[in-house]
C-alpha cells in the first residue's frame, strides 16, 4: 500500500496521516475561490444571463449592473467600518459623517470652485481624512459608550449642519447633484452603467485588501489587543490611543473614498448619508455579516443592500397587495421585511453569515 493511501495507527504514535494527493488539489482549488468570484464578477457586465427573482433583468442589464455596483459599494464600506467595529472594538455611531464628507466636498469642490473632477476627488478626500483626524482625536479622549455617545453627537451635528444648508453650499433636504459636465463622460450616462460597476468593484478589491494588510501588520495585532483587554496594552508599555486614532482615520479615508464612488453612482450627494441611522445600518451589515470575519462584513452589506432593494420591489408587487389584511400589512413594510430576516440570522446564525461553512463542517467531524 501507498503511503499516499495509507492509514496509520494514531494510537501508537506513528506518524501523521499523508494528504491524499486529490484531497490536496481540492483544497487548493477551495482557496482560491475569491480569484474565481473577482474574474465573474470583472466579466458580469458581459453577461446577459437571467437571474429571475434576484435581479429585473439580465445581469449585463444597466438596472442590474446599478444594483450589484450599489451592494458592492456597501459591502466595501462595511468592510472598512468593521476596523472600528470588529478589528478594535471601537462602536462608533458617525462613520456615516466621513463617507458624506467625501460626498459633499467633492461636490462642493466641483460646484463652487468648478475643479476638474480628479483634483476635487482628491481634495474630497483630503477633507474627509482630516475630518476623521480631528474628530477622532477628540472622540478617542473617552472610551466604551462615551465614546460611542461622542461620535453620535458629531454625527447629529454633522446631519443638522448639513440639512440646514449653511451658505447654498449643501442643498439642504433635497441634497445636491453632481454637475454631469465636470465628470468624466466616460461616467455619465446610462450607456456607462459598466464603468461605474468596475469603478465600485474597484473600491471593493482596494478596500478588502487594505483591510486584510492592515489587519496582518504589526499594528493590527495591536488592535487586536486592544479590543481582547486594552488595560494589558498599557501594561506592556503601548499607547492604545494612538493605534485607535490610526485605525479610526484609516477607517475615515476608505468610507471617504466610498463616498466619492457613491457620488458617481447616484450622480449627487443626499443627506440621508449623513445621518445616525445610515451608521446603524452598516452595524446591522457587519453583524448580519459576522463581524470580526475576514469576508463577514463584505457579504453582509452585500445582503442587506440587494435584500433592500428586493424587499421593496415585493412590498411593493401585487401578490402582496391580493393577500389578506393580517399578511398584507407587514409584508408591505421593507423595514419588517429586513428585520425579520436579521433577527432570523442572528438567532440560528451566532457570530455571522461567515460562520455558516464552520457550522456545516462541524456535524461532519463530531459523526465521521
Amino acid at each position: 500500500m501507498s503511503t499516499a493511501t495509507q492509514t496509520p495507527d494514531r494510537t501508537d504514535g506513528g506518524p501523521a496521516p499523508t494528504v491524499p494527493p486529490a484531497s490536496g488539489r481540492a483544497t487548493r482549488l477551495l482557496r482560491r475561490w475569491p480569484a474565481a468570484v473577482l474574474v465573474l464578477l470583472v466579466v458580469a457586465p458581459f453577461s446577459a444571463l437571467p437571474l429571475p427573482g434576484l435581479l429585473d433583468g439580465p445581469v449585463g442589464s444597466p438596472g442590474s449592473l446599478q444594483l450589484l455596483a450599489t451592494c458592492l459599494l456597501f459591502g466595501a464600506l462595511a468592510t472598512g467600518y468593521d476596523l472600528l467595529l470588529g478589528r478594535t472594538g471601537l462602536l462608533s455611531f458617525g462613520h456615516a459623517l466621513y463617507f458624506a464628507a467625501g460626498s459633499y466636498a467633492t461636490n462642493m469642490f466641483l460646484l463652487e470652485a468648478g475643479l476638474p473632477f480628479a483634483v476635487a476627488a482628491v481634495l474630497g478626500l483630503c477633507f474627509g481624512i482630516a475630518l476623521a483626524l480631528v474628530l477622532g482625536s477628540v472622540s478617542l479622549r473617552v472610551t466604551g459608550i462615551g465614546f460611542s455617545m461622542v461620535t453620535l453627537a458629531f454625527a447629529q451635528a454633522g446631519s443638522i449642519l448639513v440639512s440646514r444648508n449653511p451658505g447654498g453650499f449643501t442643498g439642504g433636504e433635497e441634497g445636491r447633484a453632481a454637475p454631469a459636465e465636470l465628470l468624466p463622460s466616460s461616467l455619465v450616462g446610462i450607456d456607462n452603467t459598466a464603468n461605474l460597476y468596475w469603478i465600485a468593484l474597484a473600491y471593493l478589491v482596494l478596500t478588502l485588501g487594505v483591510v486584510h494588510w492592515a489587519v496582518r501588520s504589526p499594528t493590527g495585532r495591536v488592535w487586536e489587543g486592544i479590543k481582547e483587554n486594552e488595560r494589558r496594552v498599557e501594561v506592556l508599555g503601548l499607547k492604545p490611543y494612538g493605534f485607535k486614532l490610526t485605525a479610526f482615520v484609516l477607517a475615515g479615508a476608505l468610507a471617504a473614498v466610498g463616498g466619492l464612488v457613491h457620488l458617481l453612482l447616484t450622480g449627487g450627494s443626499t443627506p440621508q448619508t449623513t445621518t445616525s441611522d445610515f451608521t446603524l445600518s452598516l452595524l446591522v451589515m457587519v453583524v448580519l455579516g459576522g463581524s470580526g470575519t475576514r469576508w463577514g462584513p463584505m457579504v453582509g452589506g452585500i445582503l442587506y443592500t440587494w435584500a433592500d432593494h428586493r424587499l421593496g420591489d415585493l412590498a411593493g408587487s401585487g401578490a402582496v397587495a391580493d393577500l389578506p389584511a393580517v399578511l398584507r400589512v407587514p409584508l408591505s413594510q421593507p423595514l419588517f421585511l429586513l428585520g425579520v430576516l436579521f433577527v432570523a440570522v442572528v438567532h440560528l446564525l451566532p457570530g455571522g453569515l461567515a460562520r455558516l461553512p464552520s457550522r456545516l463542517r462541524r456535524p461532519r467531524k463530531e459523526n465521521p
